[in-house]
């Protein structure tokens, strides 16, 4: 059962098209990946779903059509968005970070107890509880920003390229966490340059070029294309 959808989805910055009709689906407790080149529209999907972009078209979730939701009101609804480049409050402690990530979260016990759920994904940051994130390696704070989208108690989050810029050691771990927090129950729209690993992990994919869905199967499926080998494998 479709838990998000994307339905001949339009974007725009200013006069420029960034994305061309997207239609996706991603069923509940899937990894589904959409990869592509650097401004191919991976991110502006992401972005679209969330509301951070006026859009053309629908975005459905959970039943309802959110496409005019602000950006709070689906994150709150369900959906964690884990943008490109990290971005978490460099000036704040780690314990901090993630309670900045329950904004909304009124009992206390219940964000303790999903702190405590993270250090379980992440021991790293139990051991940097205290430290401020700004000081904290590449890898850390790519867990810390994991952890914190799910501080909501989100039904799907959507990670915008966790491996970019961390050595191939922690691409590993995070790619790791990113299939265990699958396991768990989690939904997962994954956007990542890095094919090969994201094809290994997913479901299902979809391939996006110049803000246009130009294919779509079963991870194994597109890890075998042709085409995604020339343009992405190689």
């Amino acid at each position: 059962m479709s838990l998000l959808q994307l339905k001949q989805v339009e974007a725009y910055y200013g006069a420029i098209q960034a994305l061309r009709g997207v239609t996706i689906d991603v069923n509940e407790g899937e990894i589904v990946t959409l990869i592509g080149s650097n401004g191919a529209g991976k991110s502006t999907t992401l972005k679209s779903i969330c509301g951070q972009v006026k859009i053309r078209g629908e975005v459905w979730f959970n039943g309802k059509n959110i496409s005019d939701q602000p950006p709070h009101v689906t994150a709150q609804s369900g959906i964690a968005h884990v943008p490109e480049g990290r971005r978490i409050f460099p000036r704040l402690t780690v314990k901090e970070n993630l309670e900045m990530g329950a904004f909304s979260v009124k009992s206390k016990s219940l964000i303790r107890e999903r702190i405590e759920k993270s250090f379980a994904y992440f021991p790293r940051l139990k051991e940097r509880y205290h430290q401020v994130g700004g000081t904290m390696s590449g890898g850390e704070q790519q867990m810390l920003a994991i952890a914190r989208g799910l501080m909501m108690g989100p039904r799907i989050i959507l990670l915008d390229e966790p491996s970019m810029g961390l050595a191939p050691v922690i691409v590993d771990q995070i790619f790791e966490i990113i299939q265990e927090l699958n396991e768990s129950g989690m939904t997962i729209l994954l956007v990542e340059q890095n094919a090969y690993q994201a094809l290994q992990i997913a479901h299902r994919g979809y391939v996006i070029q110049t803000g246009e869905i130009i294919l779509q199967d079963n991870a194994a499926e597109l890890l075998k294309n042709d085409q995604v080998k020339e343009a992405y494998l190689a």
